[in-house]
């Protein structure tokens, strides 16, 4: 019996990943600590989480892993809209965020 071993895969949803360019978030080489920076980077591991809660919807822990990075993006957010206003404005524009 010389049967090909393929992959198991249950039902893979094909979504178009909304990549962001960290690079243009940092303000100098190396960046890995400003505000703005580690928002854009929350921001792409939600992205990423949604896509997989999409596809396992029964995967409870994650959800709560995804409700604790969008309550830390949310508290980074607030930081940079007390800091200036128009950094805030143009980070939630070019992310495409809400409110």
């Amino acid at each position: 019996m010389n049967a090909e071993l393929i992959p198991y895969t249950k039902m893979s949803v094909k979504t178009e990943k909304a990549a962001i360019d960290l690079k243009s978030y940092q303000a100098h080489e190396g960046d890995t600590g400003s505000s703005p920076y580690q928002v854009a980077l929350l921001t792409q591991r939600i992205l990423d989480l949604t896509e997989h809660l999409n596809a396992h919807k029964k995967d409870f822990a994650s959800r709560r892993g995804l409700l604790k990075l969008v309550s830390q993006r949310r508290k980074l957010l607030d930081y940079i809209k007390r800091k200036s206003e128009e950094k805030y404005l143009e980070l939630i524009n070019n992310l495409g965020l809400r409110r």
